[in-house]
């Protein structure tokens, strides 16, 4: 994006409806450039009045004049960055607010090919970075460009030809911290994807905690955490290095301003041609010029952050579904539930690899339950994925009733779908909250009812406080056949017409594998079932069976037609099944 292209859209999306609270601020900066300019002049009659004419009458007045000049300044300032502030975390609110609103019903893909640290960072880090623009930016770019033309007035009042001379070293430091602004950008985007790296570690961690300390890689991990952490430090002390570098040379060209302004009006002094009094003045509106002056020559590496930030950020907030809804889409009506692949192909967006469906065709009985089979990366999850239109086949059709799931909306379908997963997904909320997710407006009764045909009003009831327990994140207080019993009441609570079972009893002892078989019957009764098990176990009373090998169907039909039909499936059952 380009950076007019990117002030816009921070303009009218975000910032346009806080310009009256920006006025006002920007008003209150005007006071402060005036207040600071009244300052600097009021030396001249200071040292003129009082200290060589000795005038008793202003020896109080132009004190009181200081003091009210200052109290100006100081309230003016405070008054204007509190509203900008305010505006600023306004602006914060609203774009991480789009920023998740995307996400959060983005393309399962986009969350795919991202690393979840890089989305971090950006609502975070460079959020932050756009705020800074907006309330230290705008503000100090108004104010300082104000104060410094009202201190440039008092210095052409006082000396023409000293002013001229201080005009001279500005466009120098802006030249100089122009060129420092270029590096600083550089730097922050590699800052930034470090930054995003090490947040994608700690989610790693945290994940992961159990698996490290059973293969007790502590070292391991620690080292690896001292290097993610090194590489956001040496980018951030770049980034420093670079702001400390502006010391330096600012104070050089003020030193050298100041050194060239006293000997030149040591001079105009010697020659008459300037009064004690007013060179004091001049030097005080110089020297109070400095801040002003610092102030806007860095300011482009503010406001390059914030633009560079910003062309990070909005491009997440504007990235766009990639699943297809026209306007003629209609809503599915799904009365048998039966399923339907005809010569789909698919293949995972940037994958240089062969397509991982080819040419699939398959029939799915509604009412019955379909299971698929097949070595892992056959496509067995990628089939599962396409129904509820989680990716969209590259080609051919899926259908529900004789209806094409790509004619009808995308709501309308996910409607009537629900998902039971190996990895079963529960938020750090109440057992309640967990079950009620499928259904916000059920009642205490339909959830209790869903526990119990789930079989897990069993441990919810022993529970200190039953449904309103905390679960902690994913559930980490609960063990698996807990987690996977309130995922399958969940399920109950939507009553789909169709279920995806993903390995839904894989990785439980017997005991709890038939419980949860159990619970998956009652579930599933008279539903259209689809079904990926590796334990063939689970699915030999399937009303039929697919082998699907390398993205193809290698076989269809009941587990003992393909016994006799299909050396894949004769493979897996005398692995599985014989050996036993």
């Amino acid at each position: 994006m380009k950076k007019i292209d990117v002030l816009k859209r921070l303009f009218f999306d975000y910032t346009k409806k806080h310009l009256k609270k920006i006025a006002i601020s920007l008003f209150f900066a005007m006071l402060v450039a005036g207040s600071t300019s009244a300052i600097a002049y009021l030396l001249d009659p200071a040292i003129e009045k009082i200290f060589i004419e000795k005038d008793q009458a202003l020896i109080l007045i132009i004190p009181i004049l200081i003091i009210v000049a200052f109290a100006t300044k100081g309230s003016s300032l405070y008054i204007a960055k509190v509203l900008m502030i305010g505006v600023s975390e306004e602006v914060r609110k609203d774009l991480q607010c789009d920023m998740l609103r995307n996400l959060i019903s983005a393309d399962t893909k986009l969350i795919d090919s991202k690393h979840t640290g890089k989305f971090i960072s950006t609502l975070t880090n460079d959020v932050s970075h756009i705020t800074n623009l907006i309330s230290v930016g705008i503000l100090n770019l108004f104010k300082d460009s104000l104060t410094l033309v009202g201190l440039l007035f008092v210095m052409f009042f006082q000396n023409w030809k000293l002013a001229l001379i201080a005009i001279i070293m500005i466009p120098l430091a802006t030249l100089a911290a122009r060129t420092l602004g270029k590096r600083i950008g550089k730097v922050a985007t590699e800052q930034m994807l470090k930054a995003g790296i090490l947040n994608t570690y700690l989610i790693e961690i945290f994940k992961n905690h159990k698996l490290i300390k059973i293969f007790q890689r502590e070292k391991y991990e620690n080292n690896r955490a001292d290097k993610f952490i090194n590489d956001v430090k040496e980018k951030t002390k770049k980034i420093a290095t670079v702001y400390v570098r502006s010391s330096p040379i600012m104070e050089t060209l003020t030193g050298i301003m100041i050194a060239i302004l006293i000997f030149y009006s040591g001079k105009l002094v010697l020659k008459n041609e300037i009064d004690i009094n007013n060179f004091f003045s001049f030097l005080a509106a110089m020297m109070l010029a400095y801040q002003p002056v610092r102030s806007l020559a860095t300011l482009n590496i503010t406001i390059g952050q914030g633009l560079s930030a910003a062309a990070r950020i909005l491009p997440v907030i504007d990235e766009k579904s990639t699943l297809i809804e026209n306007k003629n889409d209609t809503q599915i009506n799904i009365n048998s539930g039966n399923i339907e692949f005809k010569n789909v192909v698919f293949k995972y967006r940037g994958d240089k690899e062969e397509n991982i469906l080819k040419a699939v065709d398959l029939k799915m009985l509604g009412g019955k339950m379909t299971s698929i089979v097949g070595h892992s990366g056959a496509g067995k999850s990628t089939i599962l994925n396409l129904i509820p239109r989680f990716y969209d086949a590259n080609s051919g059709d899926i259908q529900i009733d004789d209806q094409s799931i790509y004619k009808a909306t995308i709501s309308s379908l996910r409607k009537n779908i629900s998902l039971v997963s190996q990895d079963t997904t529960l938020f750090d909320d109440t057992i309640r909250n967990n079950i009620a997710y499928a259904n916000l407006d059920a009642s205490q009764k339909e959830i209790e009812e869903a526990a119990e045909h789930s079989f897990a009003s069993e441990f919810i009831e022993k529970l200190p406080q039953k449904y309103e327990t905390i679960i902690g994140e994913n559930g980490t207080r609960l063990s698996g056949g807990e987690k996977q019993r309130l995922s399958i009441a969940r399920a109950m609570l939507k009553k789909s017409q169709i279920i995806l079972l993903d390995e839904a009893t894989s990785s439980l002892d017997a005991e709890t594998e038939n419980k949860i078989q159990e619970a998956i019957n009652f579930l599933t009764k008279n539903r259209t079932t689809i079904v990926i098990a590796h334990r063939l176990s689970t699915i030999l009373n399937s009303d039929k069976i697919y082998v699907i090998d390398s993205g193809r169907i290698a076989g269809e039909g009941t587990h003992d037609e393909l016994l006799v039909n299909s050396t894949v499936y004769k493979n897996f059952y005398e692995k599985q099944i014989k050996k036993v």
